[in-house]
């Protein structure tokens, strides 16, 4: 495969995409890959421990990024009444969500990172046949959300970010596993 600075090719049968579309998706890529990285030559149950003083495991980090891709691609295509008004849930749908950021018995680290996977194809796919990254939906309800709009592309810049920053914790969380770091 070869590559320039204004056409990628992710994988067979993607879409090429230029310009802005493609810095995006690479930079995406780019930040996906470190997550992912984290968790190589693990076992279902080390993608699951915690090892710092939080709740996170590595497993759950990718499990919520998953869910974050689909949830936004949703609001992407559907606006806010694609996700749910986080003013509105009771405990038990904190709970729920909870479980996104850890592995529950019967769950799979290669489980977990096909389901991240089909979560990537599906926004990658998106950005490259979106009629218009500047389309934008009003912010769903929740608290850390100002009442605004987002476009399509601050979807995605929120996505690049927030993989970046999960990225982040993983790294650490390895570390304090078994010493292993993503670089250095």
């Amino acid at each position: 495969m070869t590559f320039d600075e204004t056409t990628t090719r992710d994988r067979a049968g993607a879409p090429a995409v230029t310009g802005e579309r493609a810095d995006l998706l690479e930079t995406l890529a780019k930040h996906r890959h470190f997550l992912r990285f984290t968790t190589r030559d693990l076992t279902d149950e080390q993608a699951g421990l915690r090892t710092t003083a939080g709740d996170l495991c590595l497993g759950g980090l990718i499990k919520h990024m998953a869910a974050g891709e689909r949830s936004w691609g949703d609001f992407i295509l559907n606006g806010p009444s694609a996700m749910r008004d986080f003013t509105a849930m009771t405990e038990a749908d904190w709970a729920r969500r909870a479980d996104e950021f850890r592995m529950l018995p019967g769950e799979t680290l290669a489980g977990v990172l096909a389901d991240y996977d089909e979560a990537a194809r599906r926004t990658d796919d998106l950005v490259a046949t979106l009629p218009d990254l500047g389309a934008s939906w009003p912010l769903p309800k929740a608290p850390w959300f100002e009442d605004t709009h987002w476009s399509a592309r601050r979807v995605l810049l929120h996505l690049i970010a927030e993989t970046a920053q999960h990225a982040g914790h993983a790294d650490i969380i390895r570390e304090s596993l078994d010493g292993a770091k993503s670089m250095g």
